[in-house]
C-alpha cells in the first residue's frame, strides 16, 4: 500500500469479521471485537462501516535526529544518527510509561504533524540518516504506515528501526518485522503477572516475538528491561530473565537495564538506584550473557562495550556519545580477533548526544 490523500480513513490490515458482527482485530493478543464507530484498546484503530482503519497514518507527533544509542541500540552502527518518529496511542497500558503523554493521548489526531512516507524518507537520506526509527509510542499499532515507511527508506538506502514492546500475533508479526532491520524489544519483566498488572497484557505473546527475531529473521535486536523498585528488580527475577535469554536466545543478544523514574500512575515508586541496574548487568554477566549495559543513569562500566573473550574495552560511551571506539573495520576486537555480534560500519559516527527536532512537509 502507498500513501493516500483520505490519510484518516486508512484501511487496516489484520481483522475479520465473527458472526455476531463484530470485527476483531488480528494485530495483538488484545483482539479487540469492534461494533460500528468503536475504537480498539489502542485507540487508534477504528471500526468503520464494515472495514477497520487506522486514524494515525501519515501522522505524527513530530521528529527529531538523535543518536542510535538512545534508542537504546550499542551494536548498530554506534555513533550514527537515526531519524525518530511516533504517532499517538499504544496497545499496552504501562502504569509506569515514561512517554505516556504521547502514548495515552487521545487529542493528538487533529494536532500532529502530517508526512507521506516518502517525505520521511527524503528527510532522513538529506539529513545524512543511516536509519528511521518507529518510537516513542509502539509502532505495532501503526504498522501500516510505518510498513510504508520503510518501503520509501529502502528504496533510498536508509534502514528502520522498531522500538516496540513486541506485543503481537504472529502472522502481523511475520509481515511487519520483513521490512524491519534493527528493533528494541522491551522486555518488561520476566512475569506474567507484573504483566497483566501493571500492563494489562501477558508476557508469552513478547517471548515469543524475542524467539520468532532470534531464529527465523535477520533482524539485528537489543532488548530493554525498565526495572522498577519492589516490582522486577529482584535477584530471582532477573537471574531467571538472564537464564531464559541465555537459552532461547544465546549469549550474543544485548541486554539495557534501565532506570525509572516516578512518572504516570505510579509517582510515588522511587528512582531506581544506579546499584540496582549494577547489580542487575553483574547477575546477567555471570549468567553468560556476553553485552550488558545500564542505562538513565551514568556508569562508564555500564556504558562501555568489552570484548567477551578477553575483555578489553572496545567502545566506550559517555551518555550517547561515541568517547572511544577501538573495533576493527571488520566488527573484530583489535586484541585477540573475536568477532563483535552486531552491525557495525568501517568507522564509527560521531553524531554524538545531539536532539535535532526538524520538520517535515507533507
Amino acid at each position: 500500500m502507498g500513501a493516500r490523500d483520505d490519510i484518516d480513513a486508512y484501511p487496516a490490515r489484520w481483522w475479520h469479521a465473527i458472526e455476531d458482527g463484530r470485527l476483531q482485530c488480528d494485530l495483538c493478543p488484545r483482539d479487540c471485537k469492534l461494533h460500528a464507530g468503536q475504537r480498539g484498546a489502542c485507540f487508534v484503530r477504528m471500526r468503520e462501516g464494515d472495514r477497520m482503519i487506522l486514524t494515525t497514518y501519515g501522522r505524527s507527533s513530530g521528529f527529531c535526529i538523535d543518536p542510535i544509542e538512545k534508542k537504546p541500540l550499542n551494536h548498530y552502527y554506534p555513533g550514527s544518527s537515526v531519524l525518530s518518529f511516533g504517532t499517538a496511542g499504544c496497545n499496552l497500558a504501562c502504569k509506569f510509561c515514561q512517554n505516556w503523554d504521547i502514548s495515552k493521548s487521545r487529542d493528538m489526531d487533529r494536532l500532529m504533524d502530517q508526512a507521506s512516507p516518502q517525505a520521511i524518507a527524503q528527510a532522513a537520506a538529506e539529513s545524512g540518516c543511516r536509519s528511521v526509527a518507529f518510537t516513542y509510542n509502539d509502532p505495532v499499532i501503526f504498522a501500516e504506515y510505518a510498513m510504508d515507511v520503510a518501503d520509501a527508506c529502502h528504496a533510498r538506502g536508509v534502514q528502520t528501526v522498531a522500538v516496540t514492546a513486541g506485543y503481537m500475533h504472529d502472522q502481523a508479526r511475520r509481515e511487519f518485522y520483513a521490512k524491519m532491520d534493527a528493533a528494541n524489544v522491551d522486555l518488561k519483566a520476566f512475569s506474567d503477572d507484573f504483566y497483566f498488572r501493571l500492563t494489562g497484557s501477558h508476557l508469552q505473546p513478547v517471548l515469543d516475538t524475542l524467539v520468532y527475531l532470534r531464529h527465523e529473521t535477520q533482524v539485528w535486536f537489543e532488548i530493554t528491561t525498565l526495572l522498577i523498585p519492589g516490582h522486577n528488580d529482584s535477584d530471582e527475577e532477573i537471574t531467571a530473565m538472564s537464564r531464559w535469554i541465555m537459552r532461547e536466545l544465546g549469549p550474543d543478544v544485548p541486554l539495557h537495564f534501565t532506570a525509572f523514574h516516578p512518572d504516570h500512575k505510579m509517582p510515588d515508586v522511587p528512582a531506581t538506584p544506579a546499584s540496582t541496574l549494577i547489580r542487575a548487568r553483574r547477575i546477567a554477566l555471570d549468567h553468560g550473557l556476553h553485552y550488558v549495559y545500564t542505562g538513565n543513569v551514568r556508569n562508564a562500566e555500564g556504558d562501555t562495550t568489552f570484548c567477551p573473550h578477553c575483555r578489553q574495552s572496545l567502545i566506550e560511551r559517555d551518555w550517547h556519545r561515541i568517547a572511544n571506539y577501538r573495533l576493527r573495520p571488520d566488527g573484530r576486537c583489535p586484541h585477540c580477533d573475536t568477532a563483535i555480534a552486531g552491525r557495525f560500519a568501517e568507522q564509527a559516527g560521531n553524531f554524538g548526544r545531539r536532539r535535532i527536532p526538524i520538520a517535515i512537509g507533507a
